[in-house]
Parts: structure tokens; C-alpha cells; sequence
């Protein structure tokens, strides 16, 4: 697991925030050394990576992170006071964390001595107290005498990093007797054994941090064989996995067993294998291993369907979530969805340094569109990246012969890790799901205490000119959560951390999935609550300019009230966004509440419209809310803070007996638009909405859709065991039919379409048989080995 030093806040400190952000690959155009070998050579390597070059110190954004890095520096160095089981006052050596804060302090310093404009720059008073300083660690807690303690993390992961970072940018001034003390360090926590099998900690993003620390102690330790086990020990990371950590083949990433971990642990195996691809490259240990280009094809296939206007979902960032901070603090940190999505482009943008030129190409201009576009948190004064991540960055920006690429369209299913993503023209959103295969959430080490419910449909969206700081404001410490935008949730009290720790509280249900012709798709959750009785079939249709939600079978017998969750808008610190319901504009004032009967549909200025088909009674809340970092993770601020909510939601009463409830959300729509979609009561048939199936026609789309929680016919479709079946009809007289098993449990399936067809114009190897004429049968066969993959068949309409 990892450190309460969280990775987050280790990096933001420490001279390795480069690598994880993507420092730069160039070599030093004057290092400090001669390069009398190939260890000299990649030793330079590693320093640029971490400090960077080609950038003007004195222009922006560089001056002002330079001037930054100083002040860090400065203080660190003033409140360093060397004693018996410290090295800081406010950091006992008792602590494992207390160690790697300790040599990601003196990372920070020995960047601030070796970059220009720091206004320490080359000061060899500095650069003694940072050599004392690691000196001091090594004869109190990290020395071969010593044995691990606390969290393995801090010992083989944390703690070596930043000590190799420094000895790297501080190579000349170290004694031989000092460098061999401190790899003779990483040589008792980070031994060959480390990484001899790829089990426990020792795989994905670990064994990736893992790997680099044995390949820096072989550069700077001169041992080719460090550094050819570092290589070779990365290729168990390369594969697909079917079950565990890892990548898959449908582009999901997990990491903890359980979690979707794309957006953070992901993000650190990016970075760390692009440092290692790119510092390797040309040398005598190449990363050759042909499975390397899945992490190369990971950007477009894991990677970028996550990335929205710079930022990175929160939906595959697990814990992460929580480890945000007020942008006023002293070090200007900006963290959260958009400090992550940064992150990610600078990975990336090293990556390609290490990839062909096709693929390097392609990926800069994904990075240039996504910092054009992020509008909210522009990426180059992100003072949390590093130097050379910044200096990577600008030189993509500034590249004439780069054109940025537009945010694509079209929807990406993640069966494999419960997510999806659906993006139109002006918005994106994502679903978030759990199942036996997934948690519902990830808390430990104190962190994301109240995240209970972001698996239990979880519905976020961002439009491409508005909401993109709508979970960066502060969401997750002042958000009722309780009241997650789409969960359907038992209003059941719950403690900190309820259901244990690390990936723990996973619900006992197979059907969760869904199927997708790549710009459509049928989603389904079967929800079982967390330490509650509730009990609810879910399905989400997502379409060309809406996503049509339906809960049915909706149960509780928890003596607590049951919601189903249409919104809650984060509007700031001090927003008065007008909410209209049915054409009638409602208050603005704080503390309005009402519940709202005969609502055919909501818009909230600013945000999007909200259609509820029939008619329907919906609560409405605006209210100011108070919470502190601290409130949900026990490493983060105090400090109060408060931000305004309008939530709408349907109220199923206490200990409901098959409740229902249906809607369709337009991102972005006017009032206008909104009213008009209502208007249409054509535009959508919902076929089903209960415990058996849930189903949807939208004419004008060609769409019809069903969830088949359990056998039977929903309109024109007839399944004989429980799956999920998209159909589009589309205007050349053909369609295409996605089926998929959510379950993974059939052995044999048989779909019929109730509609002439006159020919299967193409199929996978799935389908055992076809019949058409005034019909489609298809029969498939075993489908438990598929994945929950969408089967697509395209027929010519008879």
C-alpha cells in the first residue's frame, strides 16, 4: 500500500517530481563531471531529467518556479537542526514517513543549489548542509545496520528516490566514501530480491518506482548488473493481465487488486517508465522487450480517454481524490483533477522522447490541445510541476510545426475496471461502477474517509467552456457525500472508512457492464449499498447530446431514507446560478429548498438541463456547505472551507419496495433546449424501468436499448439469459447490434431482434449462428472468456 506521505505530496516537494512530470531528456549542455564512460553519460541524462534545459530562467514560468524552489530551499535549510532521531524538528525518525520527508527536503534543497535563479544557485554553504543532511539520515536510519520499519513504501520507494536524485545532482561534491554509503543504503532496503517476483508490492506502478532505484544505484554505482536487472525487471510490468494489477486489453488499469487506478498509480508507472525508456534509450541497456509498446499504446488506449481539458478524471484516481489542498497555501498548490491531468501530459510528453517519431508527433499534439484548452488551470502555472516538466511543456507549447489536436468524440466502455466515458461535441462525462471485480472505493492510510459512494454510479460531467473546475473547487471536502451526482445510495449513516481498507468493500453482484458501438452505449449497474440493505438496478444510455438514466427496483430496509441522486453542481464559493423548473425561475437564496411536483424538466444556468419523462416530483436544495481537507483525509489542511450546492433529487421515502425513477441529462443545454426536449414526449419511450430489464427507444436516433437483468422479451428485442443489447439503425439501410455479457457467466446466449433483416454483412467468431428474414437469431457461443467486450454484428436491413 502506500506511505501517509502521500506520492502526491512526496513529489511536490521533491527533486523527483521531474521524473514523474516529465522532466526533460537532453543532455546538459556543460555538466559538472566529465563524461568519461557510458555511466557518466547516463549519469547526465538522469540530471537533466531532473533539472532540465533549454529554458530561459529568467522568463515565465520558469522565474517564478525557480524563485519558488529558493524559497523551499530557504526555509527547509533554516529549520534543519541535526539531533539524536530527527534531522527536523517536526519530523521524528520513528516515523518511516518522517524519513522520506526528510530526504525529499534535502532533494529540494540540492535542486535549488544546482538550477539557476534560485537565488541560492551554486552556493557551496548549501551544498554542504544538504551533503551533512544525508549524511545525518544515513548514520541515524538508513544505513545497511538498519532494518525496515512503518510503511514498507517510505524504505523502497520513497526514501531511495529522493536519495538518488540527490546524489545525482550533487555527484562531484559527494566524497567516494559518501556515494558508497548511500547506495550501500539502497542496497539493503532495494536488494536484487525486490523485485524477484512479480507478486505483492512488487508489481505495476511499485514495481516500476522499484526499478528506477535499481537502475540510479547502478549508474552511480557504476554495476551494469543493477542496472540490466532494473531493464529486465520492468518486463513483467509490460503484459495484459486478465485479473490483478496491471493494464488490460480493453484499456483499463488497476492497481491494489481492485481499484481503477488509471489517474494516480497509473500516472506514476507513465512517468517512471518514460524516465526509464528515455534514460536507457541508446545505451547498452536498452529497453528492448517488444511488449513495451502496449505502455506506448497505453496514451491513446488508458490514458487519454480519461483527459478532459487538462485534467484527469476522478473517476480512475482513487484515493488521490482527497489529497487536494486550498490554492493559497504557501507553496501555490493546485492539485486535483487538473494537478494530475499536468502531470499526465508531462509523462507523456517525455514518453515520446522514447517512442517513434509518428507516435511523438501524435501525443504533442494531444498534449498542445489539451493546455490550450485548459482554461480553468492553465498547465504552465502549475508551480506544482517541476522545472523541467515546465521547460518540456513550453517547448511543446511553442512548437510551430505542433497543431493541437481537438478533444475526440465517441464513448470508451472500461469492463474490466466498472468505468465509462462518454464524450459529444462541447462535454464529457464519466460513470463509475463497482462490482465483485471492483471496489466501491479505496480508503487507507486515512485517506478518502468518506468516499463511500463514488462506486455506486457516480455520474460526473464537464462541459468544454464551462465546469472544468467543478471537482477541482474543493468538491470532495465540502460535497454531502451522501449525495454524489447519479448514485442511487441508502441515506444510512456510515463511519469514517466504512468497510475497511485498501479495495476491502466490494459489492456481491456480477452484472456490470455494458456494450458500445464506440460512439453510443448501454450501461448497467446492479447496486447493492455499502454496510446497507439498498438494492437497485441502474442503467445509464448514453446518446448524441444527453445521457438517459433509469433506477428501478429500488429497495431499502435500513429505516432511512433512499435517494436517487439527478445533481449536485458545485457553484463555488459564491455562486447564485438560477435554477428554472418548468419555465418558472426559482429562488437563489441560500437554504431554498422545495420539492417539486409536476417538474417535466430543470435547467441550472450556466451548467445543463435536466428532462424527467411523465412528469415528475424531484426535491431541490441550495446550500452552503463547510468542510476541510482534514474532514476527509487525516494528512490534509484544517482550514475551513465553504462552497455552494444546488442538488435536485428524487426522494423514494423510507425502506422503499420497487421504487423507480427516470431522467436524461443535457450537458450544456439552454433553456431553450431543454424545454423543447421535454416538449418532444416522442423523442424517448422507455420500454422498461424494474428488476427484470430496463429498456429505452429513441426513433430519431435509431436507437433502441435494453438491460437484460434477467431473460425475456423489452420491446422488439428477446434475450434468453441475462445481457446487454445496443441497437442502432442507421440510414444506409443497415444497423449494427452490440451484445455483450456483463455477467461473464454465459456459456451460450441467443438474441433475437424482432425485425426483418436480409443479411449479416459481418460478425465476430463469438456468434455461432445467424438466422435472418423477418428476424435476426443470433446464437452465441462461450462468452465467460470476453471480458464483458462488446460483440458487434452488422446486418443489411430486409
Amino acid at each position: 500500500m502506500s506511505t501517509p506521505w502521500s506520492r502526491r505530496s512526496f513529489l511536490q516537494f521533491s527533486g523527483s517530481a521531474a521524473l514523474f512530470a516529465g522532466g526533460s531528456a537532453m543532455l546538459p549542455s556543460t555538466p559538472a563531471f566529465a563524461a568519461g564512460d557510458e555511466y557518466d553519460t547516463l549519469r547526465a541524462k538522469w540530471r537533466t531529467v531532473l533539472l532540465g534545459s533549454g529554458f530561459d530562467p529568467a522568463a515565465a514560468p520558469f522565474a517564478e518556479k525557480l524563485a519558488l524552489l529558493g524559497t523551499q530551499a530557504a526555509e527547509h535549510r533554516s529549520t534543519m537542526a541535526a539531533a539524536g532521531g530527527s534531522l527536523w524538528p517536526d519530523l521524528p525518525l520513528t516515523l518511516s514517513s518522517s524519513i522520506t520527508a526528510s530526504y525529499t527536503r534535502l532533494a529540494t534543497m540540492a535542486q535549488a543549489y544546482a538550477q539557476p535563479g534560485t537565488g541560492l544557485t551554486g552556493e557551496a554553504t548549501l551544498a554542504a548542509e544538504t551533503k551533512a543532511g544525508l549524511d545525518h539520515l544515513h548514520d541515524q536510519v538508513y544505513n545497511p545496520a538498519k532494518s525496515q520499519f512503518g510503511n514498507w513504501w517510505d524504505f523502497q520507494i520513497g526514501s531511495p528516490q529522493a536519495l538518488l536524485d540527490s546524489c545525482t545532482i550533487l555527484y562531484d561534491q559527494l566524497s567516494a566514501g559518501q556515494l558508497a554509503n548511500h547506495l550501500a543504503a539502497v542496497d539493503r532496503f532495494v536488494p536484487d530480491s525486490s523485485v524477484g517476483h512479480y507478486t505483492g508490492t512488487s508489481t505495476g506502478a511499485n514495481r516500476v518506482d522499484l526499478c528506477r532505484s535499481l537502475a540510479l544505484r547502478g549508474v552511480l554505482g557504476k554495476s551494469p548488473a543493477k542496472i540490466a536487472l532494473a531493464r529486465d525487471a520492468l518486463s513483467p510490468v509490460f503484459p495484459f493481465v486478465t485479473s490483478g494489477d496491471g493494464f488490460y486489453a480493453d484499456g483499463s488499469f488497476v492497481q491494489h487488486t481492485y481499484l481503477p487506478y488509471t489517474g494516480s498509480y497509473g500516472l506514476v508507472l507513465l512517468g517512471g517508465l518514460a524516465g526509464l525508456f528515455s534514460l536507457l534509450a541508446g545505451s547498452t541497456w536498452a529497453v528492448t522487450d517488444p511488449n513495451r509498446q502496449i505502455i506506448l499504446d497505453s496514451v491513446q488506449g488508458s490514458f487519454a480517454p480519461f483527459l478532459y481539458n487538462g485534467l484527469m478524471m476522478d473517476a480512475v484516481s482513487g484515493r488521490s481524490t482527497s489529497r487536494g489542498n486550498p490554492r493559497t497555501n504557501s507553496y501555490g498548490f493546485q492539485g486535483g483533477d487538473h494537478g494530475r491531468g499536468h502531470a499526465t501530459l508531462a509523462a507523456i510528453a517525455l514518453l515520446g522522447t522514447a517512442a517513434s517519431s509518428p507516435e511523438n508527433q501524435r501525443w504533442r499534439a494531444l498534449v498542445k490541445g489539451s493546455m490550450q484548452r485548459d482554461y480553468y488551470s492553465p498547465v504552465l502555472t502549475d508551480t506544482d510541476l517541476s522545472v523541467a516538466a515546465l521547460a518540456r511543456l513550453k517547448a511543446v507549447q511553442d512548437d510551430g510545426a505542433v497543431t493541437p489536436a481537438a478533444e475526440p468524440t465517441g464513448h470508451r466502455l472500461f469492463p474490466s475496471m466498472d468505468r465509462a466515458v462518454h464524450r459529444r461535441p462541447g462535454w464529457a462525462a464519466s460513470i463509475s461502477m463497482a462490482s465483485k471485480r471492483m471496489g466501491l472505493y479505496e480508503t487507507g492510510n486515512g485517506e478518502n474517509l468518506r468516499g463511500w459512494h463514488t462506486g455506486a454510479g457516480m455520474l460526473q460531467w464537464w462541459g468544454a467552456t464551462h465546469g472544468n473546475g467543478q471537482y477541482t473547487d474543493a468538491f470532495w471536502p465540502t460535497v454531502d457525500p451522501y449525495r454524489l451526482p447519479g448514485i442511487t445510495v441508502s441515506k444510512k449513516p456510515l463511519a469514517d472508512a466504512e468497510g475497511g481498507a485498501w479495495g476491502l468493500p466490494r459489492p456481491d453482484v456480477n452484472w456490470v457492464g455494458g456494450a458500445t458501438d464506440g460512439e453510443y452505449a448501454a450501461i448497467g449497474q446492479y447496486v447493492r449499498g455499502l454496510s446497507s440493505t439498498l438494492y437497485a438496478k441502474k442503467s445509464w444510455f448514453c446518446l448524441a447530446d444527453s445521457v438517459v438514466c433509469l433506477a428501478g427496483s429500488i429497495r431499502g430496509a435500513d429505516g432511512t431514507a433512499v435517494e436517487t441522486v439527478v445533481e449536485n453542481r458545485n457553484l463555488g464559493a459564491a455562486g447564485t446560478h438560477a435554477l428554472t423548473v418548468n419555465g418558472v425561475p426559482r429562488s437563489t437564496a441560500l437554504g431554498w429548498s422545495a420539492t417539486l411536483t409536476g417538474a417535466n424538466w430543470a435547467q441550472i444556468a450556466g451548467h445543463g438541463g435536466y428532462v424527467f419523462p411523465g412528469g415528475a416530483t424531484v426535491k431541490a436544495l441550495r446550500e452552503a456547505r463547510t468542510g476541510s481537507w482534514r474532514d476527509i483525509n487525516t494528512g490534509g489542511t484544517s482550514d475551513p472551507i465553504t462552497r455552494r450546492y444546488l442538488t435536485l433529487w428524487f426522494d423514494h421515502g423510507v425502506d422503499p419496495v420497487d421504487a423507480a425513477c427516470s431522467y436524461i441529462l443535457m450537458p450544456g443545454a439552454t433553456t431553450a433546449a431543454t424545454a423543447a426536449r421535454a416538449a418532444a414526449t416522442g423523442w424517448l419511450t422507455v420500454l422498461a424501468n424494474d428488476n427484470s430489464r430496463q429498456g429505452i427507444v429513441v426513433p430519431s436516433l435509431g436507437v433502441t436499448a435494453v438491460n437484460f437483468w434477467f431473460a425475456g422479451t423489452v420491446g422488439a428485442l428477446t434475450a434468453d439469459k441475462p445481457a446487454c443489447v445496443l441497437v442502432r439503425e442507421h440510414g444506409d439501410g443497415t444497423a449494427t447490434l452490440c451484445v455483450s455479457d456483463p455477467m461473464r457467466m454465459q456459456t451460450g446466449l441467443t438474441v433475437t431482434w424482432h425485425r426483418p433483416v436480409a443479411a449479416v454483412l459481418s460478425k465476430p467468431g463469438t456468434v455461432t449462428s445467424a438466422a435472418t428474414g423477418s428476424a435476426l437469431t443470433l446464437a452465441f457461443g462461450d462468452l465467460t472468456g470476453q471480458a464483458g467486450a462488446t460483440q458487434r454484428i452488422r446486418v443489411a436491413l430486409g
